[in-house]
Parts: structure tokens; C-alpha cells; sequence
């Protein structure tokens, strides 16, 4: 037989989704997979109680309900100072996971150049393969996780057509200061290139960090495809809606794109969805209030306990330094802790370009007994590996 494509001979499986898998094999706390093991708000799943008897049940328009997109752009407007047009900036999509391949199919030609941080969340180095790009990488440099502007210049210099920005950051939970983004913002202008945002944790982010959009920037919303989704922000990682926010030639394109990927996003869901997108900003500080929380528990467990770990400015991920431990292979090591320790991690190589084998990513976007309970089968780890 003929052999198959190409495409995905540089890259694995979700090493996240198989450590969710692994989880469930030992009966680990799953702390691998970044979804919340609590509920969404209830106003949100009693309309979509409402919803799953009268509908609707069909498709919506492709790139998005009506109603949907004017709530959309109606919060986005308020969050970014930006004046969006919901039928010239809004495109739908099936979660964030999409919008950053539509975006991607839209502004790379195959042979183009992507400029990607390091470490990055797995799929933005497979949507710029998948899209036939080249992808740079540029090192976010632990434990701040800050960039060097002259390296970044130097990958610029090299005929890049855009660069993936994820503010916050996952794993790293960076937040990018205003002055970062300037310098991002003026090399992008410098080399006439674009800017692909995944700011899904947009609302969670610890004081005193502020998350400021690229978009926001001055002449920057021309160049800047923002993609986000309501995953996070509504603890909703199920129901797949995510979107993207640019300009109306660029919004454009990512139409056409996204039409033939997915043709729309759950009519039904949309729908109940839009009730959380008019929740007033006191929602957002409770959000921030309630990860805060979340943060400092965690955090203090596992100083508490004397595991190094990172301090994350935003998004719920923390990076915990396993280099005493003596494991060559950081995978082997997450297997042995969901064995023996009962909690399952990601292994940070799955996110850094280079050769990084002293990380492990967890999160804590769970109920406070769940992270009591991660953290007292922490204690003692050495021990057990």
C-alpha cells in the first residue's frame, strides 16, 4: 500500500490527553488535563436545561449565531476597548482548539515561517506542520519565563509571517507586561508580520498582573488574530465554543476556513452560552477571586510539602522542578507518580522545544478538597518514587 501523509510524522499523540488516560488507569487525581471538576454557573445550565426541550436544534449560521456573536462582541468591546462589529469581526468556532487552526490556515502558506515561544502549549507546533509552515522557536527563559528581545529579533529576522502568542501562558502561567508586548507588538511592524493570540485564560490572572490584548495595542488590531474560547472562563471545556476576533479582511478568511473545517459550533450550546456572556464584571472578579484562592492553597501545599515549583502569574498551571529526583525521562517519572502517588502530571519535554527533562506540569482548576487530597498523596514523594 501507498504510504499515508506525511504531516504528522514530527509529532505524537496528545502526550495531555494521554496522561488523562494514565490518570484513569491508576485512579490518580487527575491534575494532568486542564479541565475543573466542579460546575459551571448555574444560570448558565438551566437555560441549556431549557434549551434541550424547545431548541434550537439545527445548524446556526456558520460562523456563529446571531445572538451569540453580538453578546460576544458586546463583552469583548468592553474588556479590550476595541469597538467590535459582531458580523465583521466574529467568527464561531468549535472551541479555541480551532480557531488557532483556522487562524493558522489563514495567514500561513506552506513553506512560511511561524515564530512559536518555548515552552507552548502541544498543539501550536502541530497546527503550524499541519498547516505545511516552518515553525521558530523562541525560548521563554524559567523560572520568570522572560524572552531575550535579541533572540527575538533574530528568529524575526528570518522571513516570519506570524507569531503564536498565548497570554496567559500554558504551562508556564506567564503573563506578558505591556512592555513586553510593545516589543512584540514593534517587531511584528518592524517585519510586517502577523500575531496569532490564545488568550483563553484572559480573566484568570493574580494580582498584581493585569492581562493586557495584543489587539489592544496601538495599529496592532489589523495585525492580531485573537482566539479565545468560553471553555475556561465558564468552566464549560465540554462544550467546544471557542472563537476568533480580527479584522473584517482577515475575518473574512477565516470564514471560508473555518466552513469547511467544522461547517459551526453546537447551535444548542450557543444558545445557553449567551447568558454567561452577559454576566456583568462582577462574574470575572469572583472568577478571579475564586483561582486565587485555588493558587494559594496549592501553592502553600506544595511549599509546605518542599516541592520547588513555579509562581504563576495567571492561567491555573504550575511547573514543579523534579531535577533531584534523578529521572532522565520526566514521562517516566509522571507514570511512576500516578502509580505510586495516586496524581497524575504532564511531562514538561511535551511543551519545551529544547531538551528540558526537569519539569512537570499540574493544575489546580479543582475543588478545594481535590487539591487537600493531591497535595496529602504528595507528601513524602521522594519516598515513593
Amino acid at each position: 500500500m501507498k504510504p499515508l501523509s506525511l504531516r504528522t510524522a514530527d509529532f505524537t499523540d496528545s502526550v495531555i490527553r494521554r496522561m488523562t488516560r494514565i490518570s484513569d488507569q491508576y485512579n490518580a487525581i487527575n491534575l494532568s488535563q486542564g479541565f475543573p471538576d466542579f460546575d459551571p454557573p448555574k444560570e448558565i445550565t438551566d437555560r441549556l436545561g431549557e434549551i434541550s426541550s424547545k431548541g434550537p436544534h439545527q445548524y446556526s449560521i456558520t460562523w456563529g449565531a446571531e445572538n451569540f456573536r453580538k453578546a460576544l462582541a458586546k463583552k469583548q468591546s468592553e474588556f479590550t476597548g476595541l469597538n467590535i462589529d459582531p458580523n465583521k469581526n466574529v467568527v464561531v468556532t468549535c472551541g479555541s482548539t480551532e480557531a488557532m487552526m483556522a487562524a493558522m490556515m489563514t495567514v500561513a502558506n506552506p513553506g512560511d515561517r511561524v515564530i512559536i515561544f518555548s515552552p507552548f502549549y502541544e498543539n501550536y507546533g502541530a497546527d503550524t506542520i499541519l498547516t505545511g509552515a516552518e515553525p521558530i522557536y523562541v525560548p521563554l527563559n524559567p523560572p520568570e519565563f522572560t524572552f531575550d528581545p535579541d533572540v527575538l529579533e533574530e528568529a524575526f529576522k528570518q522571513n516570519v509571517k506570524a507569531i503564536v502568542l498565548c497570554n496567559p501562558s500554558n504551562p508556564c502561567g506567564k503573563v506578558f507586561t505591556y512592555e513586553e508586548l510593545k516589543i512584540i507588538a514593534d517587531l511584528c511592524k518592524k517585519y510586517d508580520a502577523y500575531v496569532i493570540t490564545d488568550e483563553v485564560y484572559e480573566h484568570i490572572v493574580y494580582e498584581p498582573n493585569k492581562h493586557i490584548y495584543m489587539a489592544s495595542l496601538p495599529g496592532m488590531f489589523e495585525r492580531t488574530i485573537s482566539c479565545s474560547s468560553l471553555s475556561k472562563t465558564y468552566s464549560i471545556t465540554g462544550w467546544r465554543l471557542g472563537y476568533v476576533i480580527a479584522s473584517e479582511e482577515i475575518t473574512e478568511c477565516v470564514k471560508k476556513v473555518h466552513d469547511f473545517l467544522t461547517v459551526g459550533a453546537a447551535a444548542p450550546l450557543q444558545e445557553a452560552a449567551v447568558v454567561g456572556l452577559n454576566f456583568g464584571k462582577d462574574y470575572y472578579k469572583a472568577l478571579q477571586d475564586l483561582y486565587t484562592e485555588k493558587r494559594n492553597i496549592f501553592l502553600k501545599g506544595l511549599t509546605d510539602l518542599k516541592i520547588p515549583h513555579t509562581e504563576p502569574q495567571g492561567a491555573y498551571y504550575v511547573m514543579l522542578d523534579i531535577s533531584e529526583y534523578g529521572y532522565e525521562s520526566d514521562l517516566k517519572f509522571c507514570e511512576v507518580m500516578a502509580e505510586r502517588a495516586g496524581v497524575g502530571a504532564v511531562p514538561g519535554s511535551s511543551f519545551f522545544r529544547e531538551p528540558i527533562n526537569s519539569y512537570i506540569r499540574l493544575h489546580f482548576a479543582k475543588k478545594n478538597e481535590t487539591l487537600y487530597a493531591a497535595l496529602n498523596r504528595l507528601e513524602g514523594l521522594k519516598s515513593k518514587m
